[in-house]
């Protein structure tokens, strides 16, 4: 059995090591065993492809922080590596509900989470500068109150919210560096150049996503690029929903059942998951 204070100090060293290591994000336990089986050696959660598999949309307020906890804590119990947790903005605009969100996380088994700088409102996505800080900070700060090593990551999420001001991106990862944060987040950056300016311009570990729309870098290209940790967001998720809805399609459309060939064998996964102990 792997302690909480044990996978901490196993994720925080992932981000020391030399080159960039692949974070890949689960949805439940079963995702999350199959992750660990192909040899990942952290995870993370997803908040889009935890929605989707409830039935809801991802966004604000689509998903209470109780249930989010409870999932990511459902993947923590179900894989013995570090698990960091999409806990999106926090679940309140005041810093106090950011610091209390996690706590909680640690409560829950994590050893590792994020807090973004997105509202979740459309007439003002983003919060005001003053206020993200204030918010990372107060997350910073119940993160190193922990009794192990939780690493906090701190999202910018301008280019998600059709604001691609790279200089204001910039600016705001700096403040959220000295304001505590462990890694540094910006989704949405697409380019090499991009990418670059913002490793170079802070000295925390930075998080780049792949899977999404845009240019698709190699853990390679990024590894060159100086980036540290590269996740997949819900694109594993969507992924699989993409076979998922192929396979009903092809069904519901045509009357054939041709999509089995590329199923996994029922025996392969019995065996996979047969490898854990009972709980």
């Amino acid at each position: 059995m792997i302690s909480q204070k044990e996978k901490g100090k196993a994720f925080a060293a992932l981000h020391e090591e030399q080159g960039a290591f692949v974070i890949p994000n689960a949805w439940d336990a079963g995702s999350a065993r199959l992750l660990q089986h192909l040899g990942f050696q952290a995870l993370a959660t997803t908040s889009a492809g935890f929605a989707f598999s409830i039935g809801r949309p991802d966004g604000a307020d689509a998903v209470t922080r109780e249930e989010t906890l409870g999932n990511a804590g459902a993947i923590a119990d179900a894989s013995s590596l570090p698990v960091s947790a999409d806990l999106e903005g926090g679940f309140g605009d005041a810093p106090e509900e950011c610091a209390k969100t996690i706590k909680l996380a640690g409560q829950a088994g994590l050893v590792g989470g994020s807090i973004e700088d997105a509202t979740g409102r459309k007439d003002n996505p983003i919060y005001e500068f003053e206020a993200a800080v204030e918010r990372v900070a107060a997350a910073a700060e119940a993160a190193k109150s922990l009794p192990f090593r939780f690493m906090l990551t701190a999202r910018a999420e301008n280019f998600l919210h059709g604001r691609p001001n790279l200089a204001d991106t910039i600016m705001r990862l700096q403040a959220f560096q000295n304001a505590g944060a462990d890694v540094l987040f910006a989704p949405g950056l697409t380019s090499s150049e991009d990418i670059a300016a913002v490793v170079r311009e802070v000295d925390r570990p930075v998080n780049v996503v792949m899977g999404l729309k845009g240019n698709l870098l190699t853990v390679e290209e990024l590894s060159r690029l100086g980036v540290r940790r590269i996740s997949v967001g819900g694109a594993f998720a969507r992924a699989a929903v993409g076979a998922f809805l192929a396979a009903a399609r092809e069904v519901q459309s045509k009357g054939t059942f041709t999509f089995a060939k590329d199923a996994v064998p029922h025996g392969e996964l019995n065996a996979i998951f047969s490898a854990w102990p009972k709980n």
